[in-house]
């Protein structure tokens, strides 16, 4: 008898222990803590993993969990933990799947440097990793073989990474949601390498939605007459690509021979300059019916104003420099 009691003192004291450690909040972690979670892997390497990195005292305290909650489905997935738990709370995380991700918004009108700023800000990787992977135009060179990069086809969008997101990956995303847009905008014949290049122009020219159609008028007009496009975008582009850009278009900005300036070049630039939105893309496919071939800013904002001879424009241009001069 004395024996009997001597084991069921010996098993109150060990589920009495047990109880303290599974009921107390734990952090065994500086700041936050990063658990990834393959598909697959076992209650017993979770619980592994997470006590390994400080989440939870014990491997065998998500095993109990499991045990009190045989139907729960452990969600793969990476789970990030910035205080102390217990160790229900974190199974309970883990079984509804409270995944961590960096949500990284890509704005029309980005282009490459743009969106490398982005996700360097945003944590989710270094910018010159996503550069390298965006110089390599192979993934979308089965839709357009002129394309020596990505810039274009980086469609923009909101994005959920993960800390094991490589570049490459994100990059295969962001084309991959540009191809899924295009089979919608454009019919078969389309020359994509054309589109969005132009379609790039008319996002960086204009803001605002009505005037895309003109603007992408205006673009076609000049490319039928044999005119300079003299597009201030491609020229700003020209000195991002060299390193050189001063947050303002100098005359030695305008004068470069860069490929991509189109104040020096007849014609579209090589490639798109920015990644645009579907509106732009849908003006390059279907510009306006107008005979405009210039536009410039209205006074005090608020659109462009379009001409079709060069008096008019010039007359546009000298009321908004006069505003501008006023401004400052």
């Amino acid at each position: 008898m004395k024996r009997i009691l001597i084991i069921l003192a010996g098993v109150a004291i060990c589920a009495a222990g047990a109880w303290f450690f599974l009921s107390q909040p734990y952090a065994g972690f500086q700041n936050e803590a990063f658990v990834t979670i393959e598909h697959g892997t076992g209650t017993l390497d979770i619980g592994r993993a997470l006590a390994q990195a400080g989440v939870i005292r014990y491997p065998w305290q998500l095993w109990i969990e499991r045990l009190t909650n045989p139907g729960a489905k452990l969600q793969a997935g990476e789970y990030r933990f910035s205080k102390a738990a217990t160790p229900a709370e974190v199974f309970s995380r883990i079984a509804r799947g409270d995944i961590f991700y960096f949500e990284v918004t890509v704005p029309e009108g980005s282009n490459v440097f743009d969106v490398a700023r982005i996700v360097e800000m945003t944590g989710a990787m270094p910018a010159a990793d996503f550069l390298k992977a965006a110089s390599d135009g192979a993934l979308i060179q089965d839709l357009d073989p002129m394309a020596q990069t990505l810039e274009g086809y980086l469609f923009p969008s909101t994005y959920r990474l993960s800390h094991s997101t490589t570049a490459a990956e994100f990059c295969r995303q962001m084309t991959g949601q540009f191809r899924k847009q295009w089979k919608k905008l454009a019919p078969g014949s389309a020359d994509v390498h054309r589109t969005v290049t132009m379609a790039s122009l008319i996002e960086k020219e204009t803001g605002v939605a009505s005037e895309r159609p003109l603007v992408a008028a205006v673009f076609e007009n000049r490319l039928k007459k044999n005119m300079l496009l003299q597009c201030d975008p491609t020229t700003i582009y020209a000195a991002l690509l060299e390193n050189r850009y001063r947050n303002a278009i100098y005359k030695s900005d305008l004068a470069s021979k860069n490929s991509y300036n189109t104040y020096q070049h007849p014609g579209l630039p090589p490639g798109p300059i920015a990644n645009p939105g579907t509106e732009s893309i849908t003006a390059a496919l279907h510009p306006a019916e107008t005979d405009y071939l210039y536009f410039v800013a209205k006074p005090g904002g608020g659109g462009h104003q379009f001409s079709t001879d060069l008096a008019t424009h010039d007359k546009a241009t000298r009321a908004y420099r006069k505003k501008t001069r006023k401004a400052s």
